[in-house]
């Protein structure tokens, strides 16, 4: 399964469960608005997800797949399954012990994560017990990013790409039953919205569960011991706690800063959604499926290929980012007003998660190609390296978003996250450079300033085109506004189309005739690997 194949399946499962997210958010600033509640469930979520994207999809992933790989390639299907009991063992006894210890210390972590939120000890009281609620999603994802660890390795992406779909059909259910209800914004409908958090987690753990079935892999749980392949995950895990998780841990920073400021923790939330929308189909598809990739080749001693995979990888991030980036910097306001203005969510409240939303798209390609050069670490089993750059990268950001938040407010937080991501990203590939482990080779070197020109000459269409979509993206009709909004994008889509063709960015003629080819051609023959 070629590469461009396995980005499109993640990332389609990625766009399906945005869009779907999208819905389940745009629902929510109608039904919650920006208050309290919001700002309660926002820090009850982000509390089990922080973990989550740190200790699990983070850390364990950048040190369990390569590991898992060279068990599999070593020792075959029954090593593999021998090596993936052992850390399932240990795995599920530390995630029992930390979701209980979080349980009864639940006060001081909603503390530590918002501070401010003590000056109103109703808010404060509420995100406590929301959080309570919540917080077992964490062990049900995490054992989610297992199973996905080892399905990836097998290179069967569809299933762990399109469980977080379930996430937001859940939580579209619960927020339908809170429409029909009438439920008004209080500690019940926080509760229920939580609820959904917890039943989402299930649901998705028992999807990876049939889905590891399915394809015939069988674990055993053993009584958890401290073997050598577990110490060796450990060695590699705890450096990738901070190399896999930086714009996480400075969003949870922003929140920390912000929690002192009224609607602030809300504003950075919904500006976070929108350009969380690029950078998760993007960047969640590379990270998912460069990892594997990488570590094959560089098993296989074809480090050639491996540098081949990063070029085109790169080249494919930033064709889709570069884009997405200039068209968040020049239409912002009429995507937030659409999206989210309605209900509780007012023109104030629009123009400051515009404001935020702009200072996030800034670093939004440094995030994405952080995706791009952390696996070149990590599948060498190197999670020390990117461990001190994202402590570099914390720095910054911290000193940042003191220094610019009594400036700027909430949008200091965000222009600090988007600083530190580019210091953290240009460590990154400095380094890379250094140890001759990445070259830019001649396609990229060509590629890149045109796809850089062709984003350029699009946003200065979208921009016209939002001038004249104007009275149609601010009318009284929700469906009217979406479709406005609908055909700006395919406008914007359409006219990169067009440029990249034009300036010879990407052959899109060329790639449609060999696709069309290939299906004439008929199905590639089955694989195993498929």
């Amino acid at each position: 399964m070629s590469l461009l194949r396995n980005f499109a399946t993640v990332g389609g499962a990625t766009m399906t469960s945005r869009v779907l997210g999208f819905c389940r958010d745009v629902m929510i600033a109608a039904f919650v608005g920006a208050g309290p509640v919001a700002e309660a469930f926002v820090v009850a979520f982000r509390l089990p997800n922080l973990f989550r994207r740190l200790f699990a999809e983070g850390a364990f992933n950048s040190a369990f797949v390569p590991l898992f790989a060279k068990a599999l390639e070593e020792d075959g299907d029954e090593g593999a399954r021998r090596f993936a009991g052992e850390i399932l063992a240990a795995l599920l006894w530390a995630l029992l012990l930390l979701t209980a210890l979080a349980m009864v210390g639940m006060a001081g972590l909603v503390y530590v994560l918002a501070p401010g939120f003590s000056a109103d000890p109703e808010k404060f009281d509420l995100a406590v017990l929301l959080s309570r609620i919540t917080f077992p999603y964490l062990l049900c994802m995490s054992l989610v990013a297992f199973l996905s660890g080892i399905l990836n390795t097998y290179r069967r992406f569809a299933a762990a790409a399109f469980a977080p779909v379930v996430l937001n059909l859940v939580m579209i259910a619960a927020l339908a039953g809170i429409w029909i209800s009438g439920l008004e914004p209080g500690t019940t409908l926080g509760v229920v919205l939580a609820g959904g958090v917890a039943v989402a987690g299930l649901a998705q753990l028992g999807l990876l569960v049939a889905a590891v079935r399915h394809m015939g892999f069988s674990l055993s749980l053993p009584r958890p011991r401290l073997t050598p392949g577990v110490r060796r995950l450990w060695r590699l895990g705890v450096p990738g706690i901070l190399a896999g998780g930086i714009t996480q841990i400075n969003i949870v920073v922003g929140t920390v800063i912000a929690s002192a400021q009224a609607g602030a923790v809300a504003y950075l939330y919904y500006a976070d959604r929108v350009y969380q929308l690029p950078l998760g189909v993007v960047g969640i598809a590379i990270g998912v499926v460069l990892l594997p990739d990488l570590a094959r080749s560089l098993r296989s001693g074809a480090d050639g290929e491996a540098n081949r995979t990063l070029n085109r990888a790169m080249e494919f991030a930033l064709a889709l980012t570069l884009p997405a980036t200039v068209a968040l910097m020049v239409v912002p306001q009429p995507i937030v007003s659409v999206l989210f203005q309605r209900g509780e969510f007012g023109a104030e409240a629009t123009a400051a998660t515009t404001a935020a939303l702009v200072a996030f798209a800034v670093g939004l390609p440094a995030f994405v190609l952080n995706k791009v050069f952390s696996p070149g670490f990590f599948a060498r089993e190197d999670t020390a390296t990117p461990m001190w750059f994202a402590g570099v990268g914390m720095l910054v950001n911290v000193v940042g978003a003191l220094a610019l938040s009594p400036f700027f407010g909430h949008v200091g937080i965000a222009l600090a996250t988007s600083l530190a991501g580019w210091v953290n990203t240009g460590l990154l590939g400095t380094v890379l450079w250094r140890r001759g482990h990445f070259r830019i080779d001649a396609g990229a070197r060509r590629r890149l300033p045109l796809l850089a020109l062709a984003s350029a000459l699009m946003g200065a269409g979208l921009y016209g085109g939002a001038l004249l979509l104007e009275p149609l993206l601010l009318g009284a009709s929700i469906l009217l506004r979406f479709a406005a909004l609908g055909l700006l994008v395919a406008t914007g889509m359409a006219l990169f189309a067009f440029f990249v063709q034009v300036t010879g960015a990407v052959d899109l003629r060329g790639y449609l005739a060999r696709a069309r080819a290939r299906g004439r051609s008929g199905p590639p023959p089955a694989s195993g690997q498929d």
